[in-house]
């Protein structure tokens, strides 16, 4: 669409393949998500580089790989023919001696070089390269055949047709090769200067310029950086503002020295200095920062707008606590009564409840049930594996009979799976145990009013908003986690759910004596297996895990090998070599058959029957192994970490982790929470091939002398990031924050809540604030996979 001065009507929302003539270029930029201009100025370098020093020839340092920018004059242009293979080669004799006069130093003489296989390149640059022109050029200078030489430096043309120019506009050349220069994320189809170039054309084309002066803005002259053009030119301006408008208020802005958004792209993608970057960098981290928090205050109260079943009645409840073969601690006894209120009020609860592994957070979770079927109601609990929902259907089984209670999951019989259904969707007061069967179409519970979902880090927003249109009203809803959630991180990720804590054990519960064991140490290895081997001889059990379910998978199990081998495992997020600041290439993952193999073939194992259980396992087969497990039948479980939630074997009291140095510090807490769980004596053992003084040996020293969830979670979240504690997609690459971080940033966040209820207490709609409207609306459509399912 063209406007009448010939410029282009773009807008943040403009699909870049109509933008660019390049379609390869178009095809690479969508393999990294940018499909649009809002995509192009959002995707953020994650650095820039530090201003080239502007030296004449004279000055030059070879050698010594320091990048330099001069203005020169060129005296001659000579083009090559190198053999058939090899292409062309153009060498150009270029002079300072105009330059050097205004630093009061001599002129010199280099030599610029360019190889390439393509005569059309060739013709191009000798087009540019004309003698008695000015260039601009910046790069690394090296000495050859006694002269000074630059290899393919960065080249500007300034001056007019003929390509001379005065000293002012020789000025504004070295300004814009000299200046910070951002660097993106790039791969093998496009560099991180294709992505500058493509940001700067849709800036300009944002800004009003004609698309083919916009286009080659960057190749014949040094025109004036967007920096500069936002600052000095109204028109160019007013453009840009009205195409970027702010989301932030004016008052904030000013408040607290931020840029206004259009201006804080430019210098994001232009900048102007190192410093007007971060300001720059800051204010659009701050913008994310309060969109989140509005968005999440604003769904927390838009909840409470809506109606949900009074759940009153406590008997069932106060039964079932009764009956227990142990007291509550203070804490459990707390949050039973804060979701006691909750479920009286005539709005839906939403609480999320983090405890410790072990902590007692069923027993709540029961409770609450309880008083929902007792006040007449239905309940479901959702649980992320068949395993951990079976568990949970015979525990709360063998303790209730007052009401059914039933079991639903995707591996079913037909008529089994039928008759559930009906139940549920007859109304009939019940608890439902369930797996992601929960969110198919086909169950239905009119009368559902509390909705129960276990491991909330497994399931997304988008699943706890499928569990409220199952019932005719809004169900109250309790999400829990064991993995341990820093209180900063909570609030980015649950903003709207009120939170419970539990961080006291219940009583009997020894302490788990945690070792580190280098894989190397044969001696030692064999000293663990010894230990295990007399504990089983005691009458207890032992996990083994491993990362891979057999040696030919190509990743660990729930990693990109799709198919079943993503069931029911965290593994896809395994750090890398890199992550873990390893140099030296290491011995492949172990896997579940290798290492069952492997140890039953010990002498310390003679005698005592494995078993196996991966993701891949078919439902029949996790039941039966999981019973021959608890009952001792086969005290050894090699596994995957399809263990790592819910599964609850008292007699369990060793568990070995090989290539614990892979995994992240919260899944190492998880896994080692299925031991001790009967009051004996336990210990976890995390087999690591680390090199001595890496990060991932660094990692493992951590859990091995904390048992103190919520410090481990810190410091997961401060070496890894928060994606890899919360899940493998929350990290911002797949949502809609990209610069926040939940720990340095965490006064941000609680800057940005303050404040944003602060607005939303004087604007509850945001009818002042139409541009914040659209950008929480826009966060919360973005992000109905920032929780995402595994």
């Amino acid at each position: 669409m063209a406007q009448q001065d010939g410029t282009r009507d773009v807008t943040l929302e403009t699909p870049l393949h109509a933008l660019l003539a390049n379609k390869r270029r178009v095809s690479a930029l969508k393999k990294l998500g940018v499909l649009d201009v809002r995509d192009a100025l959002t995707y953020y370098p994650f650095r820039v580089t530090d201003p080239v020093p502007v030296r004449a020839l004279v000055q030059a340092q070879p050698g010594l790989k320091e990048k330099m920018a001069c203005a020169v004059r060129v005296r001659s242009v000579r083009v090559s023919p190198m053999n058939a293979r090899a292409g062309y080669r153009v060498e150009v004799l270029v002079d300072d001696d105009e330059f050097a006069a205004t630093l009061h130093v001599r002129g010199s003489l280099a030599t610029l070089v360019f190889f390439s296989h393509r005569k059309s390149y060739v013709d191009w640059l000798a087009g540019r390269l004309r003698v008695d022109g000015h260039v601009v050029i910046a790069g690394d200078p090296t000495m050859y055949m006694d002269r000074l030489q630059f290899t393919h430096p960065e080249l500007l043309t300034v001056g007019g047709a003929n390509l001379r120019a005065d000293v002012s506009t020789v000025a504004e050349g070295l300004q814009r090769v000299c200046r910070p220069r951002p660097v993106y994320h790039a791969n093998s189809r496009i560099s991180s200067e294709h992505i500058h170039d493509t940001i700067l054309y849709v800036l300009r084309l944002l800004a009003g310029e004609d698309p083919a002066t916009a286009m080659h803005a960057d190749d014949e002259t040094a025109q004036p950086h967007m920096r500069t053009l936002y600052a000095e030119n109204p028109q160019i301006r007013e453009h840009l503002d009205a195409a970027i408008p702010d989301i932030l208020p004016g008052n904030l802005l000013a408040e607290l020295n931020l840029m206004h958004r259009a201006q804080a792209f430019s210098q994001i993608h232009d900048p102007d200095s190192v410093g007007a970057f971060t300001q720059a960098i800051t204010t659009m981290r701050y913008e994310e920062a309060f969109v989140c928090q509005t968005a999440l205050i604003r769904a927390r109260h838009d909840a409470r707008e809506h109606n949900a079943y009074v759940c009153s009645d406590v008997q069932l409840r106060d039964e079932y606590i009764d009956t227990l073969p142990f007291v509550l601690t203070k804490g459990q006894r707390e949050v039973v009564d804060e979701i006691s209120h909750d479920m009286c009020q005539d709005h839906p609860m939403q609480r999320l409840l983090q405890g410790e592994v072990g902590s007692g957070k069923t027993v709540v979770a029961v409770s609450a049930m309880l008083q929902a079927v007792g006040s007449g109601h239905q309940a479901v609990l959702v649980a992320p594996t068949q395993v951990l929902a079976e568990q949970h259907y015979q525990s709360i089984s063998n303790v209730f009979n007052r009401a059914p209670v039933l079991l639903l999951t995707g591996g079913m019989k037909l008529a089994e799976r039928r008759k559930v259904l009906g139940t549920a969707a007859s109304g009939e007061p019940c608890i439902v145990v369930a797996t992601h069967a929960a969110f198919s179409k086909s169950f239905q519970a009119p009368n559902l009013a509390l909705a129960v979902i276990d491991e909330q880090h497994r399931f997304g927003v988008e699943q706890r908003e499928t569990l409220r249109s199952k019932s005719d009203v809004d169900p109250h809803l309790l999400v829990m986690t064991a993995t341990p959630i820093p209180r900063t991180a909570a609030m980015t990720w649950f903003g709207d759910l009120d939170i419970s804590w539990l961080t006291e054990l219940p009583g009997g519960r020894k302490p788990i004596q945690t070792v580190v064991i280098p894989e190397e140490n044969a001696p030692l290895m064999a000293e663990m297996f010894w230990h295990i081997r007399h504990r089983i001889d005691a009458g207890e059990r032992a996990y083994i895990v491993c990362p891979r379910i057999e040696e030919s998978t190509e990743d660990a199990e729930g990693g990109e090998s799709g198919g079943d081998a993503r069931a029911d495992s965290d593994d896809g997020m395994l750090l890398s070599d890199e992550d873990l600041g390893e140099t030296n290439a290491r011995a492949p993952l172990h896997s579940v058959h290798e290492i069952s193999e492997r140890l039953q073939s010990l002498p310390q194992f003679q005698g005592v029957r494995f078993c196996e259980l991966t993701g891949r396992d078919d439902d029949e087969t996790k039941e039966r192994v999981m019973a021959e497990f608890a009952s001792g039948q086969t005290p050894v479980m090699v596994a995957t970490t399809v263990i790592e939630v819910g599964v609850d074997v008292p007699q369990a009291s060793c568990i070995v982790i090989f290539d614990a140095d892979r995994y992240g510090l919260s899944q190492l807490h998880q896994l080692r929470g299925r031991v001790g769980r009967g009051g004996t004596h336990s210990w976890a053992f995390l087999v690591s091939q680390a090199e001595p003084n890496s990060i991932a040996e660094q990692r493992l020293d951590v859990i091995a002398h904390s048992l103190d969830g919520a410090l481990i979670a810190q410091k997961d979240l401060e070496l890894r990031g928060a994606g890899d504690v919360l899940g493998d997609t929350q990290s911002g690459g797949r949502s809609s924050l990209k610069l926040l971080r939940v720990v340095k940033d965490a006064a941000m966040i609680t800057d940005a809540r303050k404040r944003a209820e602060l607005l939303l207490d004087a604007d509850p709609t945001l009818e002042h604030h139409t541009q914040l409207a659209g950008a929480v609306l826009d966060f919360s459509r973005g992000n109905e996979r920032f929780l995402t399912s595994n």
